[in-house]
């Protein structure tokens, strides 16, 4: 049998991780500095993480959401008190896309209403309502193209106002960064006014914090800079450091009914172990703090060089737009300089490392980078 061939591979095989290094089969070491698309939040293959998934599965892996499992709760324990959401709901699930699908739905659920407004460049998921609310035209199948969505311009206020003042708009969706969209940061002052309209109209704002939240920003959720609450928050990605979860942050508000909401693997021992684990590490080494300085540093440094148009983002999720488009010098950077960095459209380079990058390892990037400018 053959792989559905829909991913453009790179000509390297991965096949060890350890902190912002990895190695392939032919033992050439790489800095990453993409850490898989903004998966990897604690370094790879932190000793503390390994221990904990190889001691559960050793016991437990699975077992179905039809017993308790107290490891659910230890996580959602953990993440309210390291987030600052200790008084909202958690569900539990496998992937972006489907915490996205279960957000919008217990949204609809909720208030009665269809209607969701998403924003231009958006990127939320590749399943059903969740790719409806990206705005990319050319991965919305005709089944998934209901009429359900409305694209409107990021940091555009006014234009969330015409939409909102009907009432009839079951939900906001935002991404805390944009991410595939090219690093774009939405304005505090947009976010707030957001906030409030959302409020005043029962519209349920969603805050996609799946590449955007777990420190990466130099706060827990990046909305955090802007200091608002939404209804909801998305989480997956640096969740589990690549073993496959996600989740909702649900605010008190919503009341749970049996049934409503349901998953086979969500919220397995394993995962939440690995879970657990990734908390423990972002808690015990300033993970998020390290996040902010690095970051800072990087994005002021990044700043100084002349052959790049525009830097954008917050913490260690950098975005570097050129004028020229960018292929060619990502795949230098893997090649010659043994680098692994993101890419968004055709001129904007991604940073989205580790959150243990630390000083010496983005000065060593940096050096890296300018031998190609």
């Amino acid at each position: 049998m053959k792989l559905f061939d829909v991913y453009p591979l790179f000509d390297v095989n991965i096949v060890k991780g350890k902190g912002c290094h990895v190695w392939d089969d032919k033992g050439n070491e790489y800095l990453d500095l993409y850490g898989g698309h903004a998966v990897i939040s604690i370094g790879h293959s932190h000793p503390h993480y390994v221990e904990a998934i190889s001691n559960q599965v050793a016991q437990l892996g699975f077992y179905s959401n039809s017993v308790i499992n107290k490891l659910q709760q230890q996580v959602a324990n953990r993440l309210g008190e390291l987030s600052g959401y200790d008084d909202y709901q958690l569900f539990l699930v496998n992937s972006g896309a489907e915490a996205n699908e279960n957000a919008l739905k217990l949204a609809s659920f909720y208030n009665g209403r269809k209607r969701v407004i998403s924003f231009n460049k958006a990127f939320h998921g590749r399943t059903s309502l969740a790719v409806e609310v990206t705005a990319n035209p050319s991965i919305i199948a005709p089944i998934n193209n209901n009429g359900h969505v409305t694209y409107l311009p990021l940091n555009d206020i006014e234009a969330v106002k015409s939409e909102l003042i009907d009432g009839d708009v079951c939900a906001v969706i935002i991404e805390g960064i944009q991410g595939v969209g090219g690093i774009r940061v939405p304005e505090v002052k947009f976010l707030q006014e957001l906030n409030r309209i959302c409020e005043e109209t029962n519209t349920v704002l969603i805050l996609d914090e799946i590449q955007s939240g777990y420190g990466r920003s130099g706060k827990f959720f990046a909305h955090q800079h802007a200091g608002i609450r939404p209804d909801m928050i998305t989480v997956a990605k640096g969740i589990g450091n690549g073993f496959p979860m996600s989740g909702v942050l649900i605010s008190p508000k919503f009341k749970p009914v049996y049934g409503q909401l349901g998953t086979t693997f969500g919220g397995s021992h394993l995962a939440c172990t690995a879970a657990t684990a990734v908390l423990d590490v972002m808690k015990d080494e300033n993970l998020i703090e390290n996040a902010a300085k690095v970051g800072t540093h990087l994005i002021a440094e990044l700043k100084k060089i002349s052959q790049i148009k525009e830097v954008r983002g917050e913490g260690l999720m950098i975005g570097m737009e050129f004028e020229e488009p960018v292929k060619e010098l990502r795949k230098r950077l893997l090649f010659e300089e043994k680098v692994f960095t993101g890419v968004s459209g055709t001129n904007v380079i991604r940073l989205l490392p580790p959150l243990c990058l630390s000083m010496d390892e983005a000065d060593d990037f940096l050096g890296r980078l300018k031998k190609l400018l």
